[in-house]
């Protein structure tokens, strides 16, 4: 069971853009679990880590999913040996800068957006001194990784509730790079790998939130100042 604090402001997730994301609930594979309920957490952990975006039958991670299968691997460890594939790594982190890599990691493993620029900065020398890898297990090892998630939930898109022990500016951080439920992340790489949140973090301010892909045409963009004092 999912608890977590849910700020006010998310009463207008219509206007925000979010409700998809609320209404979809968390994945969990159960001891007790069918072939079809197993396709579905493989499928789900592909969408997450991946950032929504479409996986060719040829560029699955076979080998891990027999695994995960045939219970030998936990969720968790399925979402590490999915962020440590080629399949990731060409699409968020060799075509991306390295703040944008770090901003995508946080959002695939964590569900979350990076807080501040500290956390940037503690992520960019996690990679200078242990790489790629390390960088990954970071995430996936973490105290956090582990109250969130457990050993067989699906990370999902947690940050846009406030949370105890979280902050506000984090969570329009985490809307700056959501797209929308439909919105791919390699499609918003093609549109340019820049960093989101660089500007804020580095100010520590709000991020400004713009309507999500597939809000309405009623959404406009958002003045967050004006939203968090209603």
């Amino acid at each position: 069971m999912v608890i977590g604090f849910i700020n006010p402001v998310l009463t207008r997730a219509a206007q925000l853009g979010v409700a998809a994301f609320q209404e979809t609930d968390p994945v969990e594979l159960w001891p007790s679990h069918s072939e079809e309920e197993i396709e579905i957490v493989i499928r789900a952990v592909y969408r997450q880590v991946l950032g929504n975006t479409y996986v060719m039958d040829s560029e699955r991670l076979t080998v891990a999913e027999s695994q995960l299968r045939n219970g030998e691997i936990s969720v968790r460890e399925f979402v590490r040996q999915v962020a440590k594939s080629e399949l990731y790594y060409s699409r968020f982190f060799d075509s991306c800068p390295r703040n944008r890599a770090i901003e995508l990691n946080f959002k695939h493993l964590l569900g979350r957006a990076p807080e501040s620029y500290e956390e940037i900065i503690e992520h960019t020398t996690l990679l200078d001194k242990g790489g790629y890898e390390t960088e990954i297990d970071s995430y996936i090892d973490s105290e956090e990784y582990q109250l969130a998630f457990g050993e067989n939930q699906v990370p999902y898109y947690r940050g846009y509730k406030t949370q105890i022990g979280k902050s506000t500016v984090g969570f329009t951080h985490i809307l700056k790079l959501l797209r929308g439920a439909a919105g791919s992340d390699q499609a918003n790489v093609w549109r340019g790998n820049w960093s989101r949140l660089n500007q804020s973090l580095m100010t520590n301010s709000p991020s400004n939130m713009e309507p999500l892909s597939g809000a309405g045409d009623v959404v406009k963009p958002t003045d967050v100042n004006k939203l968090l004092a209603n």
